[in-house]
């Protein structure tokens, strides 16, 4: 019988639990012997569980028993996940979890150590929740160069501007009923903000490129600031706004690495992506586009994921998972100031202004004073220098890279 824990027993944590009671003769079949869950790790009361007797307060408890050889981590944050991890790896015992922020900061750290222990540190759950991804980057698409990942990787943001889109709410409505649903935390901001996001692609470029993207030097812009005057606007260009992580190889090896809202084509399978599913692209230079689609968040779907992890290193105990990555000392990140794009421009001004800063590819005029500008291709620094330009004699009010 294998001996596992789980550490955490929040909504992944448990749903953890859940997946290796309901699925417990398939995933016996599967691994040949029986699973079971030997400790749950948490510091809350949760003895009228009817697993209640599995419950430790002591994490060393888990360190020091030679008979659990898997561990789910499940409680994020960077904190006493991180020191638990780095000592169950340092102690023989396989890692996997859900944690993108430990992933995205710490993972070339874990993944060393658990490469010199010869033990598993894997982290399907931390991108796409139950969306298989990381497993088909490193094997079924392990023979193509990347040139471009690019996705819908957060459920909130995706649920809020598909309500701002279809039903006419506002960005502030849409986050309340997100939060009333339990898509979206009390304190939202690394949903709202792109951080969330952030720290999933930049797992996606370090797998892709291997070197570590580091989420404090990659861009990020969020939500807050679109209206339903964009959304309006994004319409009648034929295109749906939304939030996407991107990272583009460029031939000199480097590649760029963001977060920002997009307005793009509704002919785009990204722009039928609605409500909190997620959806991640990746363009291989053997296999052209691929999309990998579900649910991007959720109980049992994110669960899902750790426990098939925690069934892989059962199954590869013996011969590790090759998964790794550099320290960033490649500096393989490229700034975004050449990153070209058209531009979507909402500006208060005269029309001869705009006509004189942007190469202009279409114009309107929706509301008196307003215009709005589709531009033709132009790198990051230039737009900015001519926002810098707009806003000296008028307001540009909105501006989004258009895909």
């Amino acid at each position: 019988m294998v001996k596992m824990a789980i550490m955490g027993h929040g909504t992944v944590g448990s749903g953890v639990y859940e997946v290796f009671e309901m699925n417990a003769d398939k995933i016996a079949r599967v691994l040949g012997e029986p699973v079971e869950i030997k400790y749950v790790l948490d510091l809350r009361d949760f003895s009228a569980l009817p697993y209640g007797h599995k419950f430790i307060t002591d994490f060393s408890v888990i360190e020091n028993d030679p008979e659990v050889t898997v561990v789910a981590e499940v409680m994020g944050g960077v904190g006493a996940a991180y020191e638990f991890t780095r000592r169950c790896l340092l102690a023989g015992k396989s890692v996997c979890t859900s944690n993108k922020e430990l992933v995205a900061t710490r993972g070339e750290e874990l993944l060393q150590i658990a490469a010199e222990k010869g033990v598993n540190y894997l982290f399907e759950a931390s991108v796409g929740g139950g969306i298989p991804i990381i497993r088909p980057l490193l094997q079924c698409l392990a023979a193509n160069e990347f040139n471009e990942i690019c996705g819908i990787l957060n459920g909130t943001t995706n649920y809020i501007l598909t309500q701002m889109i279809h039903n006419g709410v506002s960005f502030e409505d849409a986050l309340h009923q997100a939060q009333l649903n339990g898509y979206a935390e009390k304190d939202p901001t690394a949903d709202i903000e792109g951080h969330d996001a952030c720290r999933k692609i930049c797992i996606l470029a370090d797998l892709a490129f291997g070197d570590k993207f580091d989420p404090e030097q990659v861009a990020c812009e969020g939500i807050s600031h679109i209206t339903l005057e964009d959304v309006a606007n994004a319409d009648k260009l034929g295109c749906v706004i939304k939030l996407l992580g991107r990272t583009v190889r460029c031939d000199d090896g480097t590649a760029y690495a963001y977060v920002a809202p997009h307005l793009i084509h509704k002919e785009s399978p990204l722009a039928a992506v609605e409500d909190v599913f997620n959806a991640i692209m990746v363009d291989g230079n053997a296999t052209g586009e691929v999309m990998f689609y579900g649910k991007g968040a959720g109980k049992l779907a994110t669960a899902s994921a750790v426990a098939a992890d925690m069934m892989d290193c059962v199954e590869h105990a013996t011969q590790r998972r090759r998964i790794f990555w550099g320290d960033g000392s490649k500096n393989l990140l490229r700034p975004l100031d050449t990153l070209q794009s058209a531009w979507y421009v909402r500006f208060k001004g005269t029309r001869q202004a705009i006509e004189d800063a942007l190469p202009v590819e279409s114009l309107a005029e929706p509301t008196p004073g307003v215009l709005v500008v589709r531009t033709r291709r132009l790198s990051t620094a230039e737009m900015q220098a001519k926002i810098a330009r707009l806003n000296e004699g008028g307001k540009v009010c909105a501006a989004m890279r258009m895909l």
